[in-house]
């Protein structure tokens, strides 16, 4: 039987700077892969948009998971890789494709992960996965 060892989400070129250059230490995003996701496992830094492949791995100390992404701001402040403008503007394109789940009539708020990270480390060279990783991210297994 495989055992999950991490976790990957793709992350735009245009950020990775922040985990290796600028010390930001809490990634969060829209929680889709993330019932098995827990303390100790590796997050593993998939680069999109160019230069594709995975770039760098962290160690995941602790995760927290809202409905309400702004309280992470609130608990971790400006450790988070992202600001509070991009997730703004992240909420103003789902708004405008949609994409928030109605049922019976009213919208179910989608849960946000956080996960505070250790042992923050870029790869010397990019590593090309074996299998496409998707925009919800995948797990890792041995």
């Amino acid at each position: 039987m495989e055992t999950i060892t991490g976790v990957t989400f793709p992350v735009p070129k245009e950020y990775m700077s922040r985990f290796f250059e600028e010390g930001k230490t809490v990634f969060i995003k829209p929680a889709t892969v993330y019932k098995e996701v827990k303390p100790g496992l590796k997050l593993v830094f998939y680069q999109s948009h160019e230069d594709t492949g995975y770039v760098g791995e962290a160690t995941i100390e602790n995760v927290e998971l809202s409905e309400d992404p702004f309280s992470f701001f609130d608990t971790y402040g400006d450790a988070i890789f992202l600001t509070q403008e991009e997730v703004k503007a992240y909420f103003e394109i789902q708004e405008k494709w949609k994409s928030v789940r109605v049922k019976k009539g009213e919208r179910k708020k989608k849960k946000w992960i956080a996960l505070t990270l250790t042992d923050i480390k870029k790869y010397p060279e990019i590593q090309k996965p074996d299998l496409f990783v998707p925009v919800g991210g995948k797990y890792l297994k041995e």
